[in-house]
């Protein structure tokens, strides 16, 4: 049965970088602070007027050209994001309008930072059952629409204005969610195969019980209508974290769920060559690296540069890892993510 290989990777963000130093212009913050609870030092946003899907088009286009294939080879599209371009329809439609494909089904999957584990198993499921033969996959962010603070010109150095106690009070409400998060896009080709290459297998988890440990609590169609005129004002539109208990069920779920996936396949821990995690908190990665006793040059991490990219953190991971050469074919590699939801989980793939 075929498996499948991944022939093309890209990756884009948008803008100059945004420092740490940058963001204490409009918050209570510094370098040191975000750095030693998260490992980020920078990140990129996308700017007014662009959108994931955006983002994602730079990424596909450049995975494609690394394939050497025409779009007109896609067969199947699967985006995955948590910020979309419009509340529907869905950005992967919107993507495959900008490649200039025409009837090409395109998926939306909403895993948030796991979505690069549930896309494996589609991806895998649609090979196998012939439903696809080339299928571009797409995590890309544009987390910038929910940042707490309108001052921009002041965030890119355009302006020297100084916020006033209030204005940063107001932000500092979400400083702990807002030094977080960053905006890309990441993008990969995969094909079917007969070589023994593609998913070894996977183990994905839900608990809808912890759905409000990271949501947004304004625009939901639990009112009508949809979005309220005070919800702006309550800054309901700016997701609310339990960062706590994210920290904690992350660093208890994903060592027991990848022992639990090394069990089921007799693959012993030290036999992986890479794990590559998801890219939310350096902390929480270094944790998870411990649990499992994995040395620290095969638990590769770039959050220090891009922050939080939700979807979009794996596949970047993948294609900067590729192109420095670190993953090459033949490799054992093991997906590790948690997102909102909660979703997490863990996959085993033959690179």
């Amino acid at each position: 049965m075929a498996g499948f290989e991944v022939i093309g990777t890209g990756h884009y963000v948008p803008g100059p970088a945004v420092t740490n130093d940058a963001l204490a212009r409009v918050m209570d913050t510094s370098d040191d602070w975000i750095y030693q609870r998260s490992g980020i030092r920078q990140r990129h946003f996308c700017p007014e007027g662009k959108a994931a899907s955006d983002m994602a088009l730079e990424a596909a286009k450049r995975a494609i050209e690394a394939a050497r294939i025409s779009p007109k080879e896609i067969d199947y599209i699967i985006f995955a994001t948590m910020t979309p371009d419009y509340i529907f329809p869905g950005s992967g439609a919107v993507l495959a309008a900008k490649l200039g494909l025409e009837g090409t089904p395109a998926l939306d999957i909403r895993q948030q930072c796991a979505a690069m584990i549930f896309g494996l198993q589609l991806i895998d499921g649609l090979i196998k059952g012939g439903a696809a033969k080339t299928i571009l996959f797409v995590g890309a962010e544009a987390h910038a629409g929910f940042m707490p603070w309108s001052d921009w010109d002041v965030v890119m150095g355009e302006s020297d204005r100084t916020l006033t106690d209030a204005e940063k009070q107001k932000i500092n409400e979400h400083r702990a969610l807002a030094v977080l998060f960053g905006d890309g896009a990441g993008a990969l080709v995969f094909r079917a195969t007969d070589r023994d290459a593609g998913l070894v297998a996977a183990k994905v988890h839900t608990d809808g019980r912890y759905a409000e440990t990271l949501y947004v609590p304004g625009g939901g169609f639990r009112t009508r209508p949809y979005w309220k005129g005070d919800m702006y004002d309550k800054q309901e539109y700016i997701p609310r974290m339990d960062g706590r208990e994210l920290f904690k069920f992350a660093v208890t779920k994903l060592p027991k769920t990848a022992r639990a996936l090394c069990e089921d396949t007799k693959t012993p821990i030290e036999s992986i060559d890479l794990f590559l995690a998801h890219q939310a908190n350096a902390r929480i990665n270094s944790y998870i690296r411990e649990q499992l006793g994995v040395p620290v040059e095969k638990m590769p991490m770039n959050i220090e540069r891009f922050g939080n990219t939700s979807a979009g953190t794996l596949p970047i991971l993948i294609d900067e890892l590729t192109h420095a050469g670190t993953l090459r074919r033949e490799q054992l590699t093991m997906f590790l993510a948690l997102g909102a939801g909660i979703h997490w989980g863990c996959a085993l793939v033959r690179w």
